[in-house]
């Protein structure tokens, strides 16, 4: 080799690394300002995120970071990762609804960065950012990027274990006879250096998956084994150490786990467990599902339809990804337009209909549900789309994001003073203080709770009808939310010093129009 190639050689590293370093920059950056259009402008939608951004605060005020609450009251329904994420923004935004959803759109952008790593990995980098971008577009991801929920946080590190799962199989062997006694040393450790930073990704995304939803995250054990299992090859699973792994998995897990249940006495595990999994699988919850034998049969394509929906607009490529994908590439085929099935694209329909089946045969059903599977469809996606240019993934990538950005920017401000609990909160906010009592009748959301609280230190009684009076004629500051038509029967002669607020908007959790009252006592 000539002095000239040795010395340009350091430089051309230097340059690709550079190169390396600011593609990833710019797929994390980009997707991040791509997902926070829009989330300053819409208030949060009942009834998920008012409970988990409530949630949140109150384990700022409470300095209690394992059992999370609502209105003072025990929330077991999910494990506390996106709480804790919660809280963070929080520290840094202040508590409104932006920071509310600002983690679950870093999580995003940062599967979007996972995928970009993987499709680059198993293709080139045109595969890995093709990929990222069809995530990142599809409708599903679209709505969760900005809502302030746990998915994404799931997303990410399923995404992240099916990588390191994947990584672990496809792990190189050493060719002895190619290599000098000093690069087999090298290439020696530099593969054992990798497997072993795979085996903790696996193993830590596992944990923090279970952290963030619960034990669907542990879907990448199945894809493995499966994969493992249809190997025939036993010796794959050595690479996992699978009991060690598991436990190392379980102990950070038990880390919470323990003094969440020595705390609850046990209902952690009762609630978050037996009702939110165990009576989810079995039963359809909050009218999501059927509970009959003949609906239930009828609703098992559920998330083989409504993914057309959700996968939009990639979906239109569906049918012509399926009849690549069932056909087996065959050894020395060149021809770019054929593109059949192989082994990586196996491990990928695995770990996608893994998830799907297991939604599939739960009850309680939700479009969203098998949002974990869209990381593994888009590189699906991604490594068979072969065009001779990039003019149609060029057009559809534009189309849809000035789309999504038009809708994001342009929908929230003329919505949000349909929401109730906000509209109402925007009127009296100005009157509220903080020793006021806090009562609501029939109308009792969440976002009542989230909103209000962020004046007032008290909690929301729910109240009957019957009782509402009783309320109101107790001594001290205190203002009652109820229906407009109830609050006009109960209180026609209301004391002439009392406030009143009135608004009309509607009910996205019940799908109904809403008039509100909120009759406020100073004294």
């Amino acid at each position: 080799m000539s002095p000239h190639l040795k010395s340009a050689t350091p430089i051309n590293r230097e340059h690709a690394s550079n190169a390396g370093v600011r593609n990833y920059a710019l797929v994390f950056f980009g997707c991040t300002l791509f997902h926070l259009a829009g989330t300053w402008s819409l208030p949060l939608i009942d009834r998920d995120e008012p409970r988990f951004a409530e949630a949140s605060r109150e384990m700022i005020e409470r300095g209690d970071y394992i059992v999370p609450h609502f209105n003072n009251q025990f929330r077991l329904d999910k494990p506390p990762l996106a709480y804790w994420a919660q809280v963070a923004s929080f520290a840094i935004f202040g508590q409104n609804d932006f920071a509310a959803r600002f983690p679950s759109t870093i999580a995003a952008a940062l599967v979007a960065l996972s995928i970009f790593a993987w499709g680059a990995r198993i293709g080139d980098s045109h595969v890995g950012l093709r990929a990222a971008i069809i995530f990142t577009l599809s409708l599903q991801t679209f709505l969760h990027a900005k809502a302030a929920v746990a998915d994404m946080w799931l997303v990410l590190f399923v995404t992240i274990a099916h990588w390191a799962g994947h990584e672990l199989i496809q792990r190189p062997r050493l060719n002895v006879q190619h290599l000098t006694s000093n690069s087999e040393e090298h290439q020696t450790s530099n593969i054992k250096h990798q497997t072993f930073g795979f085996w903790w990704a696996f193993y830590l995304s596992l944990s923090f998956g279970f952290l963030a939803k619960g034990p669907i995250a542990w879907a990448p054990l199945l894809t493995v084994g499966s994969t493992i299992f249809f190997a025939r090859d036993l010796r794959l699973g050595q690479r996992f150490k699978f009991v060690r792994g598991s436990l190392l998995a379980l102990g950070i897990v038990a880390l919470w786990g323990i003094p969440a249940l020595i705390r609850t006495h046990g209902e952690f595990f009762a609630v978050g467990i037996g009702r939110h999994v165990i009576r989810r699988s079995f039963g359809a919850m909050e009218g999501h599902g059927a509970n009959s034998l003949g609906a239930y049969l009828l609703l098992l394509p559920f998330y083989f339809v409504t993914v057309f929906v959700s996968f939009f607009p990639w979906s239109i490529k569906f049918p012509w990804l399926t009849r690549n994908l069932l056909r087996k590439k065959q050894a020395g085929v060149t021809d770019p337009s054929y593109s059949g099935r192989d082994e990586i694209d196996n491990y990928l329909l695995a770990g996608a209909a893994i998830i799907f089946i297991i939604f599939s045969l739960i009850k309680t059903k939700l479009p969203h549900y098998t949002l974990p599977a869209f990381p593994l469809i888009a590189l699906l996606l991604a490594r068979h789309w072969v065009e001779p240019g990039t003019t149609i993934f060029k057009a559809i990538t534009v189309t849809t994001a000035c789309f999504w950005i038009s809708i994001a920017l342009i929908v929230p401000p003329l919505v949000a003073r349909s929401f109730p609990a906000y509209a109402l909160f925007q009127q009296s906010r100005s009157s509220l203080r903080p020793e006021m009592e806090f009562g609501a009748v029939d109308y009792q959301e969440p976002s009542l709770v989230w909103y209000f609280r962020s004046r007032i230190r008290g909690w929301m009684t729910p109240l009957r009808a019957t009782d509402a009076a009783a309320f109101m004629q107790t001594r001290g500051p205190r203002f009652l939310i109820l229906p407009t038509e109830t609050a006009a029967n109960l209180f026609r002669n209301a004391p002439g010093d009392w406030k009143t607020f009135s608004i009309h908007g509607f009910n996205i959790a019940k799908g109904k129009q809403v008039d509100l009252t909120l009759l406020q006592k100073q004294e």
